[in-house]
């Protein structure tokens, strides 16, 4: 076959596997080789990532060349049926598929038409389809595939068949061809003889032909298998057949309600949540219940919640045999009342044939019968858009063989507590999944064409299903419209839901989280608009109360709240977020229903609790540095110190810097210095990647700048010179921190002139200005010492020390040094005194007192390391291989480096440049 074949091309999954050209069969190789193409095909048009697909092929345990097999599979694939129907798309691979080409599409989309005929009526016409859908079967399904592809899939399709040949019974017997079917029905009966509705249709044909004494043998017969071989008596099913012969009544096929809505057709994605509910269900075909009886589908507004349980539910189909149940609950539906239990009961009555004189009166006594009619059978029951756990309890059939699906905005944790039902969360989708949908409603080719289009409008529609919907939906009824041009709509947009209107309340953005929100308290609504204030990307607890100005006991509940009904997500424990549309709808509502000094009032609460903990914590991690003096918090505003600071900042600095720019935004400066200045206070513990962009200590300093506030001018003048010389920018930093100096100077503060003294002996020592640096070290010096500041005064000693030491001056620099180390230990400074034995260290190195400069090196590193400061645990590694590759000892030299080159990576330092080239020098083969 060519490389490239033209259409057509047929695959055949319904016995072995098989695939065809316009020049013949295509000759496939081994079983892995097909394999790997059936469990695409089984997933045609979907993305069957990586790990699936091993475990489809190889089973639990595949081998550790796997992904390299895999490789060479498709490789020979692409070859054999055509380069661009087999693609990578992370994190897996998939196959694309044309109408008529896969046999199981073509099975699927017969055996669908035909029960569309059932339901009305058109039962020649049903049986002429399934028997065309089954004449597309030609032996065993998956034929040559593994074994391990075997027992995951095959049971599923085996079930297909014999439901499809059931119900091809069924509407045969139903159009009176019962002598024509009764010698393949026999011999389908005797080939299944667990299938209780073969075994009952063959009664049902038999008895129509006057053959009623063998209809009862067949009873009898089928009853002992059951009883002998599985211990059970038969099922509802048949028992009531046979009472029917007995009593000569017309005995009719029993009916099987099939109320499941259209599958979408254009479904993508969330293939680890299908994973999930499949997972559930038995895999060996013996007719066992699934292994759990209920899921609960939870989920926010938009999410696609119906659409998955809808479509899992058609996937699932074959599993449930005595038919699928489905009602919407109406649980958050603007336009009418919650559908009571009664209603919904009534309704599955009707749909299982109940006649209305066998319908008892009484609501307890309607749920006992509804039951008592799903004993023994296996039926699949989708409760859609349930408000509450109230709600769905009494539609829980009562038997093990059943399977209910729930959905809900709400979580339903007490179903999962007491009814043991298994809970699967529905978020955001990924930007693969994203991608997808918008491929499946716009075609591939559309969507490849313009990547950077779709990035966009996923990002501005938060990859929420219905949002990338109503879009998907505005690009394909406007064809010439660019992707390029929805997605400039969106962001000029500015997050305004106005964006998503439809003109129809079941799939407007706004309206669908109305009713969510609709739902909730009223002080929980308020702490939801309130949100809407907050700069993101997370809110704590504390935060949370801050705003609403509680206590955070009493915001707790109301947070639970708000994640139960999916208007927001505990992302972490006591950490709180939701997406951007969500967030656009909370600032809309914040501005329409509460009045400007009230929302004023709570954006100064929630800055105030960021800085005023940002300092108690920042005091913790930088007890030497100069205190800001802050105003009293708001009244309600829950702060204080950290109880682990560390763990706070490295929590909280993602909010700490949408904080500051969020305060300048909105005209709450003194907040948006002070946190840039709480926040450069911890780069010495945190490192570079802690301190953000300049962009966002820009704002802080026009804050400072409209302000026109001296003391805000000059700690922002020091703030933004801390991220200079962290990206390397010194020159810049020098400039910022000599403003700095002149207005604390002007000031005349003197533990802060002393404080940015020390920045610049930094500065000077990077820049190679060694009389600068030891000038600025002996003025920090007298500063401190004229302040009393011990901690300022033992950090400007082993400054000074340093400076000595890049002077040539190593005796000196030796004694200042150490007497740093002295002075340190005795003031507990675990981070100075790591500084103070990196210099002594550095010192002894230059005097040629190598072993005992590395026993000092090896001293800071460890001290470094207790402290969680990896900039300078980098640094003393650094300084650590130039001992060990002066001693000659080049093996260690590059452990140090390599160790000091990975910490420089993780921070994005641009010190690592420096590390690498030394590495390339001992050892250019190995360094990629």
């Amino acid at each position: 076959m060519a490389e490239t074949p033209s259409r057509p091309v047929r695959y055949r999954l319904l016995g072995p596997i098989e695939v065809s050209g316009p020049d013949g069969p295509v000759r496939l190789g081994g079983p892995k080789q097909r394999s790997v193409l059936a469990a695409l095909l089984l997933h045609a048009g979907r993305v069957v990532p990586d790990e699936q697909l091993f475990a489809l092929v190889w089973g639990a345990t595949p081998p550790v060349t796997v992904r390299g097999q895999v490789q060479v599979y498709v490789s020979e694939l692409r070859k054999l049926i055509g380069a661009q129907v087999i693609t990578r798309r992370a994190p897996g691979y998939v196959i694309e598929v044309g109408p008529g080409e896969l046999d199981l599409h073509e099975f699927d989309d017969a055996v669908a038409r035909a029960r569309a005929d059932l339901d009305a009526g058109r039962v020649a016409d049903a049986a002429r389809r399934l028997r065309a859908a089954l004449d597309l079967w030609h032996g065993p399904a998956l034929g040559g595939a593994t074994q391990s592809l075997l027992d995951r899939e095959g049971p599923a399709l085996t079930e297909k068949r014999l439901s499809a040949l059931e119900e091809c019974f069924d509407a045969e017997l139903a159009a009176g061809r019962h002598r024509s079917v009764i010698g393949e029905l026999r011999q389908e009966a005797e080939d299944n003889p667990f299938r209780e509705r073969l075994q009952a249709l063959l009664m049902l044909a038999l008895h129509r032909c006057g053959r009623t004494p063998e209809a009862l043998e067949v009873y009898t017969g089928a009853r002992s298998r059951l009883i002998e071989e599985l211990g059970v008596e038969p099922g509802p099913l048949l028992r009531e057949t046979q009472m029917r012969l007995l009593r000569d009544e017309p005995a009719e096929s029993a009916p099987v309600p099939r109320q499941l809505p259209g599958d979408v057709p254009q479904f993508a994605g969330r293939m680890r949540d299908l994973a999930r509910l499949d997972a559930l269900l038995p895999l060996d075909g013996s007719g066992a219940g699934p292994s759990v009886s209920v899921a609960v589908v939870s989920g926010g507004a938009g999410v696609g919640k119906s659409a998955f349980a809808v479509h899992w539910a058609h996937r699932a189909r074959a599993h449930f045999p005595d038919g699928q149940l489905y009602v919407n609950l109406r649980g958050f539906d603007p336009a009418a009342c919650a559908m009571s239990p009664a209603e919904a009961v009534r309704r599955f009555l009707d749909a299982l044939a109940v006649p209305a004189q066998r319908i008892p009166v009484s609501v307890p006594a309607q749920v006992s019968l509804y039951r008592s009619l799903l004993a023994d059978k296996r039926v699949l029951v989708v409760l859609d858009n349930a408000r509450d756990a109230d709600q769905v309890r009494p539609l829980l059939p009562g038997s093990p063989g059943s399977f209910t699906l729930v959905t809900s905005r709400n979580q339903l944790a007490s179903l999962v507590a007491v009814e043991g039902a298994a809970p699967v969360g529905l978020d955001l989708l990924s930007d693969v999944e994203a991608r997808e949908l918008l491929a499946r409603r716009l075609g591939p080719e559309r969507v490849a064409a313009e990547p950077d289009a779709v990035a966009q409008i996923n990002t501005q529609c938060a990859r929420l299903p219905l949002a990338l919907a109503i879009v998907a939906a505005r690009a394909a009824t406007n064809p010439g419209f660019t992707l390029a041009d929805l997605a400039a709509e969106l962001c000029a947009a500015r997050g305004r839901l106005d964006a998503f209107e439809c003109g129809d309340d079941t799939c407007d953005v706004r309206a669908v989280f109305s009713w969510s929100y609709q739902a909730i308290s009223r002080e929980a609504a308020r702490l939801f608009r309130f949100l809407g204030l907050h700069p993101g990307p997370h809110v704590s607890t504390a935060a949370a109360a801050s705003l609403l100005g509680v206590e955070v006991r009493q915001v707790r509940p109301l947070l639970a709240e708000l994640t139960r009904a999916h208007l927001v997500a505990e992302r972490a424990p006591g950490r709180y977020g939701f997406h951007d549309l969500l967030r656009a709808y909370a600032i809309e509502l914040t501005l329409e229903e509460d009045p400007e000094p009230e929302r004023t009032a709570a954006a100064r609460r929630m800055y105030d609790h960021y800085v005023h903990t940002a300092h108690a914590g920042a005091a913790v991690l930088a007890p030497q540095r100069s205190r800001v003096a802050l105003g009293p918090p708001a009244p309600g505003v829950t702060a204080g110190p950290p109880a682990d600071a560390a763990a706070w900042f490295a929590t909280e600095h993602p909010v700490l810097l949408a904080a500051i720019k969020g305060a300048a935004g909105c005209g709450f400066d003194v907040a948006a210095w002070q946190l840039a200045c709480a926040l450069s206070h911890t780069f010495v513990r945190q490192g570079r990647h802690w301190l953000g962009e300049p962009g966002t200590y820009r704002a802080a300093l026009e804050a400072a700048e409209r302000l026109g506030d001296p003391v805000a001018l000059a700690h922002s003048h020091r703030g933004l010179a801390v991220i200079f010389t962290a990206l390397g920018r010194d020159e810049e930093a020098r400039t910022q921190l000599e403003q700095a100096l002149e207005l604390f100077e002007e000031l005349g503060d003197l533990g802060n002139q002393a404080d940015v003294r020390q920045g610049l002996t930094w500065v000077c020592d990077r820049l190679g200005d060694y009389a600068g640096e030891y000038q600025h070290a002996r003025a920090a010096l007298e500063l401190f010492q004229t302040a009393r500041n011990r901690f300022g005064e033992a950090m400007a000693l082993n400054n000074l020390g340093w400076s000595c030491a890049r002077l040539g001056r190593y005796e000196q620099a030796l004694e200042h040094c150490q007497e740093a180390v002295v002075l340190q230990a005795g003031l507990g400074d675990l981070l100075g005194e790591a500084n103070a034995w990196d210099s002594v260290g550095y010192a002894r190195q230059s005097l040629g007192h190598l072993d005992e400069a590395v026993r000092c090196f090896e001293k800071a590193v460890h001290m470094y390391r207790r402290q969680g400061s990896r900039y300078y645990e980098s640094r003393s590694l650094n300084h650590l291989g130039d001992a060990h590759q002066a001693r000659g000892d080049v093996a260690a030299a590059r452990g140090a480096w390599r160790a000091a080159l990975e910490l420089l990576e993780e921070l994005g330092s641009p010190d690592a440049g420096q590390i690498r080239a030394k590495l390339e020098r001992v050892l250019p083969q190995r360094l990629s």
